[in-house]
């Protein structure tokens, strides 16, 4: 199980390397580090669990962001429960070596800024991302290449994460003069 004092902060260089691809077919030891990061997710949006494990919660994590430098993350979104908790709908992915292979031109940021599990102290302004992404990857829930389109806020969320590979962070891509201001004719999520 993956643990908060696991976690590599935006204070620690490695944070900024670049993380490699992975060998396929995949080891048992990098099966197992996707799936932990994986529950580790999921434990973070169970308010029971975050309050007992104390961990902030998350619907993305990289490999880096654990301590290895591995093209590998893990995404958990569930849809909004409707009135008798039901969840309809979950994109959950651990993925490794995943590459954007098409994007729209279309910027979109989330209107409250984005937040990152290895920034403690989270920074405030807009992230200009691609409002649809197309990614291709190798998916360990399914153990199949996967082929992802994505809109919206999943896109946002795994462009956010594959940033990490390379060593960038969400407060990276601020408008260094403005740091909250609009993006005109994007699309703007809530």
């Amino acid at each position: 199980m993956i643990t908060n004092d696991q976690l590599v902060y935006d204070t620690d260089p490695m944070i900024r390397e670049i993380s490699q691809d992975v060998p396929l077919p995949l080891s048992d030891e990098d099966r197992q580090l996707g799936l932990d990061m994986l529950e580790y997710l999921k434990m973070s949006q169970d308010e029971e669990l975050s309050e007992k494990y104390d961990i902030r919660p998350g619907v993305g994590l990289a490999a880096v962001q654990v301590g290895q430098l591995k093209r590998m993350c893990a995404i958990y979104i569930p849809d909004e429960p409707d009135e008798d908790g039901n969840v309809d709908h979950i994109d959950q992915w651990v993925l490794v070596n995943p590459k954007i292979i098409g994007y729209t031109p279309k910027v979109s940021y989330l209107r409250n800024g984005e937040g990152c599990l290895s920034v403690p102290e989270d920074r405030k302004g807009i992230v200009p991302r691609h409002a649809k992404v197309t990614l291709t990857g190798y998916d360990i829930l399914t153990d199949s290449d996967v082929r992802i389109v994505a809109r919206g806020f999943t896109a946002i969320c795994l462009q956010h994460e594959l940033d990490h590979f390379d060593g960038v962070l969400y407060y990276d891509h601020f408008n260094q003069e403005d740091p909250n201001r609009p993006i005109p004719g994007a699309m703007v999520i809530e």
